[in-house]
């Protein structure tokens, strides 16, 4: 089978597409021959060796994964041949098929396609427990959404809506803003004047919630522009830039500021974790939220793909596809 391959940590012109084993069912684990494979940022910095994790090489990226199974181990239990489903991985999932522990697969409903499916599993599943355990958002709170146009973006707005939140996406380009417009956001806004403009919008209130996935001066803004008791979600660095927190304004303006790691969510509360999926799935079946899907590509193209996502240059959730 065909597979995306980081042989060293390097620059992504160095992946390689290329024949590897197999995979076998084995313990409780089940097959999975795919349909769609999520593409996510972090994948991107795993490949250079600049993420929190630098697993041994070569190994193959990739933590979404959507398809049908194709074999089940021994001790598997909930799932049979022949079942959709999606599945989060560790890394795999840039492949053909994918072994992976039926403790991480979930069953997909009939009318959910592929790829959407896989948006539901890291980019809303990192919103969701970002707004829901970490923020713990309210309704009527202002929520403001930072890379609003983004898969993670998309996924914060329209679960922010739905618990009730007046949202305020900040994009950096019309188009983009737009989108998030399209998605249920209230407001629009670009990244410029933001402290003015999210103060003009609130009454001079500030923000309750803010959902930063960008760094840099994006929260340097965010610092200063918090409503008291508010909580600033510190979630990742798209901009390039990790800033550093003058702790005297958390003190003066009474915020916190929230760090959300959804990998440790998953590992440590693997219950609210299941919960939050179940949640999600229903939350599609029910139309209340409808992931934004760019583009499909060929597996052979992820480099190029990936290169797209970290330059921040994609809209919504991309998906690769097998073939």
């Amino acid at each position: 089978m065909k597979a995306i391959i980081c042989n060293d940590f390097a620059p992504l012109d160095r992946l390689a597409y290329d024949e590897v084993a197999e995979p076998v069912a084995k313990g409780a684990e089940v097959v999975i021959r795919s349909e769609a494979m999520g593409v996510n940022f972090p994948d991107g910095l795993l490949v250079q060796g600049l993420y929190q994790s630098r697993p041994d090489r070569p190994f193959t990226p990739g933590m979404e994964v959507a398809g049908l199974v194709e074999a089940v181990g021994p001790d598997a239990k909930r799932l049979k041949v022949g079942d959709r489903v999606a599945a989060i991985c560790t890394l795999g999932g840039y492949a053909e098929k994918v072994a992976v522990d039926e403790a991480r697969v979930f069953p997909m409903p009939d009318n959910m396609d592929y790829a959407e499916a896989t948006a539901l599993l890291v980019a809303y599943g990192t919103s969701h427990h970002a707004l829901k355990q970490r923020a713990n958002l309210q309704p009527g709170e202002v929520l403001v959404v930072f890379g609003a146009a983004g898969a993670t973006g998309i996924a914060a707005v329209q679960i922010g809506k739905i618990m009730g939140a007046r949202v305020i996406a900040v994009a950096s380009s019309d188009e983009k803003r737009q989108l998030a417009k399209d998605a249920g956001a209230d407001e629009a806004i670009g990244y410029d004047n933001l402290k003015d403009d999210i103060k003009a919008l609130t009454g001079g209130k500030g923000a309750d919630v803010v959902y930063d996935v960008v760094g840099g001066d994006a929260f340097n803004a965010a610092t200063r522009f918090m409503a008291r008791n508010g909580r600033l979600l510190v979630i990742g660095f798209a901009g390039g830039e990790i800033p550093e927190f003058p702790v005297n304004l958390a003190l003066v303006k009474e915020y916190a500021v929230v760090g959300v790691f959804w990998g440790n969510f998953t590992r440590f509360q693997p219950a609210d974790y299941a919960e939050n999926m179940r949640e999600l799935f229903g939350w599609y079946e029910k139309g209340k939220i409808k992931p934004l899907i760019e583009g499909r590509y060929p597996l052979s193209t992820a480099a190029d793909v990936l290169t797209r996502v970290l330059n921040r240059g994609a809209t919504g959730k991309i998906a690769l596809i097998p073939g």
